[in-house]
């Protein structure tokens, strides 16, 4: 079967949005690097939440979506969109091996008409600037012999009610006939289309998207070190501002922030603005406040081991929940690992729980079920994920320190339960 769409990346990002195109009626292939995925996917077998079996099976069989670690189909495919990762170098700088090697792959055998979008997050003028240079080195002119535009992914891993297929696809173009092109593809599977002026808009609207959340996390997550301070629930001043109907949106508190978009996205815009002579103070310090985030919970872990005669060293500390988000099993930058190493730096003897997530062998840990939870000395929730009755662990454990104020409501006050 003639493929007419190409994804290069199947991953969080690239293998849901081959499933909603396949399921519009596009012949899709995948293409992906690790071979292991490659075998699952033809298999019908899913490693992506969003992507239930029983979605990817009926497809594969029907063979219009396949995978394969070969890009020998690209060439044959109408359009091509990179769902690549897009992570930052030790440094904290934009790394875009891996969109720049799949880039110069594709440039090799790209032919007239193919339409190029990137969808992985990166800085504004990465699209014009590092990945046409690449395709124009075919001999063909963009917006005639070919077409580039980029597409930020917007997806919310476990979220329902909002899908690939029905939030709003911001587009933006090189040239006016590129986002044409694009919207066209798209508007095949997907049922809301945002064409904007430029690539570079469409760029830093999705930085935007994501710094705007990581600045108000970062907020609340300074205020939380306040009220401990203060001796004031956080938790009861946010529940309380947000009864006003304007003006006012309420953000939660945390031990930090995980996935593969929020601790990594105000990085790329702080680099970028640096090459303008331009220093996004706010941005970074959100960023800074964020990445502590782990340290006080680590504090606070060690003030109510104190509080009830005991030391985070030679302490059985018991976390609930080691994914970076609640009711999934995805464990990118979660800041539930920073808090083990952490933990275990300080001497404590670590265990968890997270149905989601079996096992972490890099840490040697595998979950448990919650009663196993009732000798440790602390409990911790860490990612509050739902179907967990959090009243009844409260009252079983011997201290619990809440994160993420799961137990007994805002006004909640109980000795042995720590808040955030």
């Amino acid at each position: 079967m003639k493929r007419e769409l190409a994804i290069v990346g199947a991953g969080y990002v690239g293998l849901p949005l081959a499933r909603v195109f396949a399921e519009a009626g596009l012949s899709t292939v995948l293409v992906e690097s690790d071979a292991g995925r490659v075998a699952a996917i033809n298999r019908g077998e899913s490693y992506v939440e969003d992507v239930p079996p029983e979605s990817l099976a009926p497809l594969v069989e029907s063979e219009i979506l396949s995978a394969t670690t070969s890009y020998d189909h690209v060439s044959e495919c109408d359009a091509v969109l990179i769902a690549l990762p897009t992570p930052l170098t030790a440094n904290r700088e934009p790394d875009l091996s891996f969109v720049l090697s799949a880039t110069a792959t594709i440039g090799e055998q790209l032919r007239e008409g193919q339409l190029v979008v990137l969808e992985s997050t990166t800085y504004p003028g990465t699209t014009r600037d590092e990945i046409l240079p690449v395709l124009q080195a075919s001999g063909l002119t963009v917006g005639s012999g070919f077409f580039l535009a980029y597409s930020p992914e917007r997806v919310d891993p476990g979220r329902e009610d909002w899908t690939i297929q029905n939030t709003p696809k911001i587009i933006g173009g090189v040239t006016a006939a590129c986002t044409e092109r694009a919207c066209a593809l798209y508007g095949r599977a997907l049922s809301s289309l945002v064409p904007v002026s430029s690539p570079e808009v469409a760029e830093l609207t999705k930085l935007l998207e994501n710094v705007f959340r990581s600045v108000n996390i970062a907020l609340v997550n300074e205020l939380a070190q306040l009220c401990s301070r203060m001796e004031i629930d956080v938790w009861e001043v946010i529940h309380a501002s947000a009864t006003k109907p304007f003006g006012f949106m309420s953000f939660k508190p945390g031990p930090g922030l995980g996935g593969h978009c929020l601790p990594v996205d105000p990085f790329y815009l702080a680099w970028k603005a640096r090459q303008f002579d331009f220093y996004t103070e706010f941005v970074e310090l959100a960023g800074k406040i964020n990445e502590n985030m782990p340290y006080f919970c680590l504090d606070r872990i060690a003030q109510a081991l104190n509080d009830h005669e005991k030391s985070v060293r030679g302490s059985h500390i018991h976390l609930v929940g080691v994914a970076y988000k609640a009711d999934v099993g995805d464990l990118r930058l979660s800041p539930a690992l920073k808090l083990i190493d952490l933990l275990r730096a300080g001497g404590a003897e670590l265990s968890y729980t997270d149905a989601r997530v079996p096992a972490l062998p890099e840490h040697g840990l595998e979950s448990l079920e919650l009663d196993e939870a009732r000798g440790a000395d602390c409990v911790c929730i860490v990612t509050a994920h739902s179907g967990v009755d959090y009243d009844t662990l409260a009252e079983r454990a011997q201290l619990l320190v809440d994160f993420r104020n799961a137990v007994g409501g805002p006004t909640a006050a109980r000795e042995h339960v720590w808040k955030l």
